[in-house]
């Protein structure tokens, strides 16, 4: 690199860069390390070093000492490899970085090899000047510093933030889409609804489990001209970036659906700390298992409900072949399996007479895995729609039994009845135990012998078992009890909102069937979804027809 020199002689003239550097999170304080601050205190002390000339200025404003990848001081070290800067003028050795190794490594090798001046303000260091013995001890010991303070900082605020996502505080840099921040430095940090864009989730999700792919609901969205999460953060005049853009304006994408689909932020629950860095100078990102985030429940307002969350991840696990030409999914597609091999049924067209047929067949069929059977979707349709229709009318009737039961004087006389039949219970439990005790004094005190405690002892043993298993059925009877009685049963509700329906259509199949095996001969068997719903309403029913006897009520007659 040329030295410059001056009209009068062979002094050199320094062509300097001011370097100023801020960040939030190295604990730097705003007021005193303000980028204003530096500047000035830089720029007034130059002007009083002969023979340097300010150049350019070069700002990294929100970017941490702890690395030098940082875009103005990459644009620095450019100017002066190409010749335009040859001294480098911070306020002090910290804002230039907090890196020991690599601060260490400019100033004592690539600065010097590169003949750049280097003038730390508030640290009385420049480069030019004649250097003192403590010199070569102070530079080092401060950059070691610098770097410890950076450490304690990281430390600190990642237990900060730690703490704060415990506690359910939303810390993100923007909310998830659908939400906005609370604002105002005196309330908990959460996310309120954003209803425009609380819409276009709830048609996401509604449009899946009709049975739209998550491409034809990313073109839906398309089409209809709504803009995408990043395009609409921009147009709130939020400073939002995302590697996912592509071309001039970011639209709608299969993997965008994907990931509010699986967003469980919908359903009230704030799932944080997914990813994180190995330590404050390796920036590398790795993302945590799922059972290592930090979950806070209902701390929000949720946009779906958890049935239909649930529902439309389910639907993500199955088979969702779709047609070419089709925008929507098959009705049964992912919904139906090989009774003898358990596997996938898959759908084939069968031309005939000018017309086409539709089939499932197991997909081990052609490999020879599985016996050669399959059933017409015309005759799947048809069984599916019977039995769907047989069952929510069984539903209905337990629903009206149910209802019945509730205009019964059943309160708290019946509780206190299996109550009185818990305690004495107990006191069996007791007793027993009691026997056992004792068995032992007499062994040890002669008056049997072990082979009469070993049989008393195991007669015993099993006395209890029964015992305690008969005080878990008491309580389970009166857990029954207490959560039927008078609960408005959501799942009915999922049947008797379909009651009436007159063709079968994906959102019915997916809302109320679990699945579906088919056997050979076209015989099938349904497992329709909340099957532990309707047996415990059942066992409702039986433990109160013990309390209060049923059989002469019609109703129970015709239905149990």
């Amino acid at each position: 690199m040329s030295n410059g020199v001056t009209a009068q002689g062979n002094e050199r003239t320094w062509k300097c860069a001011l370097y100023l550097r801020l960040s939030k999170e190295d604990g730097d304080k705003a007021e005193s390390d303000s980028i204003t601050n530096q500047r000035e205190l830089v720029t007034n002390y130059i002007k009083t070093v002969p023979n340097i000339t300010i150049v350019s200025e070069r700002v990294d404003d929100g970017f941490s000492g702890a690395t030098f990848q940082r875009p103005a001081f990459i644009a620095m070290m450019d100017d002066i490899k190409a010749g335009r800067i040859d001294c480098v003028a911070v306020k002090d050795l910290s804002r230039f970085g907090r890196n020991y190794t690599e601060a260490g490594r400019y100033l004592e090798n690539v600065f010097p090899f590169m003949n750049v001046r280097f003038i730390a303000v508030n640290d009385s260091i420049d480069s030019n000047a004649k250097k003192s013995y403590g010199d070569n001890i102070i530079i080092p010991f401060k950059n070691l510093m610098n770097d410890a303070y950076c450490r304690d900082i990281s430390v600190k605020i990642r237990s900060q933030l730690e703490v704060k996502r415990k506690n359910g505080d939303f810390i993100g840099a923007f909310a998830v889409y659908g939400y906005t921040k609370t604002i105002g430095d005196n309330k908990k940090k959460g996310l309120v609804v954003d209803e425009f864009a609380a819409e276009v989730v709830r048609d996401i999700f509604k449009w899946k489990i009709e049975g739209m792919s998550q491409q034809r609901i990313a073109d839906r969205l398309n089409e209809l001209g709504v803009l995408s999460p990043y395009e609409y953060k921009r147009s709130l005049g939020l400073r939002f970036s995302t590697s996912f853009k592509q071309g001039v304006q970011a639209r709608w994408s299969a993997v965008a659906v994907g990931r509010i689909l699986k967003d469980e932020t919908y359903i009230g629950t704030l799932a944080q700390g997914k990813t994180s860095t190995p330590n404050h100078k390796v920036k590398k990102i790795h993302h945590k298992p799922k059972e290592d985030w930090v979950r806070s429940f209902d701390r929000h307002e949720p946009i779906i409900s958890r049935d239909d969350f649930e529902l439309a991840n389910s639907l993500l696990l199955k088979d969702m072949r779709v047609s070419p030409s089709e925008s929507a999914v098959y009705l049964f597609s992912g919904m139906l399996k090989c009774a003898d091999c358990n596997e996938s049924m898959v759908r084939k067209t069968v031309p005939s007479g000018g017309k086409k047929y539709f089939y499932y067949v197991c997909g081990n069929s052609k490999k020879g895995l599985c016996k050669t059977h399959s059933a017409s979707e015309s005759n799947l349709t048809e069984a599916v729609t019977a039995s769907l229709q047989a069952h929510i009318d069984y539903i209905l009737d337990v629903e009206r039994i149910l209802t019945f039961i509730d205009t019964l004087p059943l309160k708290r006389d019946e509780v206190q009845k299996l109550n009185k039949h818990i305690v004495s219970k107990k006191e069996d439990i007791e007793r027993i135990k009691s026997r056992k005790v004792s068995l032992y004094e007499s062994l040890e005190g002669g008056i049997i012998d072990k082979q009469e405690y070993t049989e008393l002892r195991e007669r015993y043993n099993t006395q209890l078992d029964e015992a305690e298993r008969a005080l878990l059925a008491l309580g389970a009877e009166i857990d029954s009890f207490l959560a039927c009685k008078g609960e408005k049963n959501f799942w009915i509700e999922q049947f008797k909102a379909h009651r009436n329906f007159s063709e079968l259509t994906r959102k019915i199949v997916v809302s109320l069937i679990d699945g579906i095996d088919v056997f050979e001969g076209n015989r099938v068997n349904i497992r329709f979804k909340y099957r532990a719903n309707l047996e415990a309403a059942i066992s409702f029913i039986n433990t109160v027809d013990k309390i209060i006897p049923l059989d002469d009520t019609e109703l129970i007659k015709e239905a149990v």
